[in-house]
């Protein structure tokens, strides 16, 4: 006497999209550089270059030659760049209450009490220096009040008080903006899908929602596999949940495993787990750089059970792709009535958002 059964699988893709605002300023450090004169090398990075704003200046450049150096004197002026033409202070703007952070380079300065509230002065005990780069990192620098591009002058000398002629100058350009916000949305998604095949890791090629397991006999255990891939960016992971019935024709049932047991053919059962196996040899382990485990009850290999409600795999983090080999056994006795046994099995993937 012949047993035919089959099960079916259902394949079901679901996506979720839930407003998420993420919001993204963008106010960094700009760095403004200068054509190379005579001090090459030349810059000027402000923290923030909204205007009125206290924030922190890195100015930089390099000594061509080796020169005597006992200060520097940086002018900023709102029309020009150009040594010798004259300076009109950008409104708004100050440096008198700067303080000098780190320095490289031949070290030793200090901020001059001749600074006012547009020339800044650097100075230091006067001494042959070589020639390289230096830089000064100062806080609390005021910026210009409006909107608009300001320059800076900047000039060596062997005095220390920036006075008599100057060895190295040079100018640099900036400008004063307004901020940028942008903003974006990422939604939050689940992408799940079932499938007797699913070739590539890929939803699209899943292949397949029915298994037949051909003829039963007790002599020996029939066996059968599906597949199914999941996906979130879910802050709390996800859960997959196993329901539907064990096999039934008319008013027959086929017995399922409620506890872990073994494959034993002869005994009338219906289980399942999420692992691979050697009696029988069938199935897999999770496969893909997702994160999720099988539960507990559904990953020990060479036993299987079958519970409608259970969650057969979690995780508790978003995950990249995962992909879940689920494996089938079919067992009867020589008792079990004849007939054709069928199921629906329904898997349902949650995302915890």
């Amino acid at each position: 006497m012949r047993h035919s059964l089959a099960v079916r699988t259902i394949h079901a893709t679901i996506w979720a999209w839930l407003a998420m605002p993420i919001a993204i300023i963008i106010a960094g450090a700009l760095t403004f550089n200068a054509v190379a004169a005579q001090l090459p090398d030349r810059s000027i990075a402000i923290s923030s270059t909204l205007p009125g704003a206290t924030t922190n200046y890195a100015i930089s450049f390099a000594l061509s030659n080796g020169e005597t150096l006992g200060s520097i004197g940086i002018q900023f002026c709102e029309n020009s760049p150009i040594i010798g033409q004259s300076c009109s202070a950008p409104s708004g703007f100050n440096i008198q209450n700067a303080a000098l952070g780190s320095q490289s380079g031949p070290g030793g300065f200090s901020i001059s009490s001749l600074t006012t509230a547009n020339y800044l002065i650097l100075n230091r005990s006067p001494s042959v220096v070589p020639s390289g780069p230096l830089s000064f990192n100062l806080s609390g620098v005021v910026n210009p009040s409006a909107v608009g591009t300001f320059f800076a002058r900047i000039q060596t000398y062997a005095e220390t008080n920036a006075s008599g002629s100057s060895t190295d100058y040079g100018g640099i350009a900036m400008a004063a903006t307004n901020g940028y916000t942008i903003s974006a949305t990422v939604p939050p998604y689940i992408l799940f899908c079932l499938g007797v095949t699913i070739a590539n890791h890929n939803c699209s090629q899943s292949q397949g929602n029915f298994i037949d397991f051909g003829d039963l006999s007790p002599l020996a255990t029939n066996s059968s596999e599906s597949q199914m891939l999941i996906q979130t960016n879910a802050q709390n992971g996800y859960s997959i949940i196993l329901s539907g019935n064990t096999f039934i024709s008319g008013n027959n049932i086929l017995p399922s495993l409620s506890n872990d047991e073994p494959s034993i053919p002869g005994t009338s059962q219906f289980g399942l787990n999420l692992v691979a196996n050697s009696n029988p040899a069938i199935g897999q382990n999770p496969q893909g750089p997702g994160s999720g485990n099988v539960s507990p009850a559904y990953a020990t290999p060479n036993t299987f059970r079958f519970n409608s409600g259970e969650v057969i795999a979690s995780s508790p983090l978003a995950s990249n792709y995962k992909i879940y080999t689920i494996s089938y056994i079919l067992n009867i006795a020589k008792t079990q009535p004849s007939g054709v046994y069928a199921t629906t099995l329904t898997y349902t993937g949650i995302g915890n958002f």
